[in-house]
C-alpha cells in the first residue's frame, strides 16, 4: 500500500467517521483507486490532504462528487483539479473557535488589539460581534445580525460576562480569502464537510456580518511578517497573538522560529492546536478532533476543534 494510500485510509477511519459518512466512504474508496492515489502522489507534499482533494472537487463539480466522479476529474480534469489544488489550501474559517478562545481571551488585560496567523478570511477576528451561549450562560456581542455561537462549558470554564474591548486587529496569512470576493467565499463554503449543515449556516451567516466591516487580513508569512504587522498595533494596549489549527501545517523549526518571534514582540500568545503540536502540549486526546488551548505555551484547557466544548480542568 502506498503512502497516499494509507494516508486515505486513516482520514477516513480517524477523521471523517463519524462526522461525515460520505467523505469516510468517498476515502476509503479514494484510497484503493490507484488513479486518484497516483494522481494526488504527484503533488508536492503539502497538497496531498484527502480534506484539501474533496473540497477541490467539491468546488470544480459543484457538489460532493461520488468514486466514479473523483476519478474522472482526476483524469479528464486533472489540470483544472490540479490547479485548484495548488493553489489553494484547507483554510477553515470556523467562527465558534471564537468560542473556545473568548474564555482566555476575556481574562487578559484590556483593551485588546489581535493578531490571528492563519486567518484565512479573518471571521475568527470578530470575537466583540457575535454572541455566546455556553449552556445558557450568554454574552451579547456589538452585532444584532451576528450569529449565536453555541458551546458547551465543562469544568472550570471562566466564563466571561462581557465580550472584551477590542480596539484592533489584523489576521496574516500565506493566502488571505477576501469576505467580499465570491470566489474566496465559495471556496470556503467547499471546506465545510458534507451533513455539517450547521457549520454551513453559520459560516454563511458569519461572512455576512463581516462583509458590512471586513476585517484586514494581510498576506505574510507568520515568522518574517510577524514584527512589521504588530508594529501597526496601537499603543496601550494588550497585544495578543492567536491562531487554530494552523502550526501543524509549519515544520517544527519553524514552530520554534515562530515560538522566538512572538518572545521578542512580548506579546500575549493564546493557541489552539492538536496535542502535541506545541512542545508541553502533548495530552492525552479525547478525540481526533481535539485542541489544546495553551497560553504563552502552557496548556490551560482541552476544546473541540470546530467550537462545540471546551474543557478547563477543576
Amino acid at each position: 500500500m502506498t503512502t497516499v494510500a494509507r494516508d486515505f485510509q486513516l482520514f477516513a477511519r480517524r477523521e471523517a467517521r463519524g462526522r461525515s459518512a460520505a467523505y469516510e466512504s468517498l476515502a476509503e474508496s479514494a484510497a484503493g483507486d490507484a488513479v486518484v492515489t497516483g494522481f494526488v502522489a504527484s503533488l508536492p507534499a503539502d497538497r496531498r490532504q484527502p480534506a484539501l482533494l474533496f473540497a477541490a472537487a467539491r468546488y470544480l463539480a459543484g457538489e460532493t462528487p461520488g468514486p466514479g466522479q473523483l476519478r474522472e476529474l482526476a483524469t479528464r480534469s486533472r489540470a483544472e483539479l490540479e490547479e485548484v489544488m495548488r493553489t489553494r489550501r484547507v483554510q477553515t474559517n470556523e467562527p465558534a473557535r471564537c468560542a473556545v478562545l473568548l474564555p482566555a481571551l476575556s481574562q487578559l488585560p484590556q483593551p485588546l488589539a489581535l493578531i490571528e496567523v492563519g486567518a484565512s478570511a479573518g471571521l475568527t477576528l470578530l470575537f466583540d460581534r457575535y454572541s455566546y451561549d455556553y449552556a445558557g450562560h450568554r454574552v451579547t456581542g456589538s452585532d444584532p445580525h451576528a450569529p449565536t455561537l453555541y458551546c458547551q462549558p465543562r469544568g472550570a470554564v471562566p466564563l466571561p460576562s462581557r465580550v472584551p474591548a477590542i480596539t484592533w486587529r489584523a489576521g496574516l496569512d500565506l493566502n488571505p480569502l477576501r469576505v467580499t470576493d465570491d470566489d474566496d467565499v465559495r471556496w470556503l463554503s467547499c471546506l465545510v464537510w458534507p451533513e455539517e449543515s450547521d457549520r454551513a449556516e453559520r459560516l454563511a451567516a458569519a461572512i455576512a456580518v463581516a462583509r458590512r466591516d471586513p476585517p484586514a487580513v494581510h498576506r505574510g508569512d507568520l515568522v518574517t511578517g510577524l514584527p512589521a504587522l504588530a508594529a501597526g498595533a496601537p499603543p496601550g494596549v494588550t497585544l495578543v497573538v492567536y491562531h487554530c489549527s494552523v502550526l501543524y501545517q509549519v515544520p517544527p523549526q519553524g514552530r520554534e522560529r515562530f515560538a522566538a518571534a512572538l518572545r521578542d514582540l512580548g506579546a500575549s500568545w493564546l493557541s489552539a492546536e492538536g496535542p502535541g503540536i506545541l512542545p508541553g502540549t502533548d495530552v492525552p486526546a479525547v478525540d481526533d478532533q481535539m485542541y489544546v488551548l495553551a497560553r504563552d505555551g502552557h496548556p490551560v484547557a482541552t476544546a473541540d476543534s470546530h467550537g462545540t466544548w471546551v474543557h478547563w480542568p477543576t
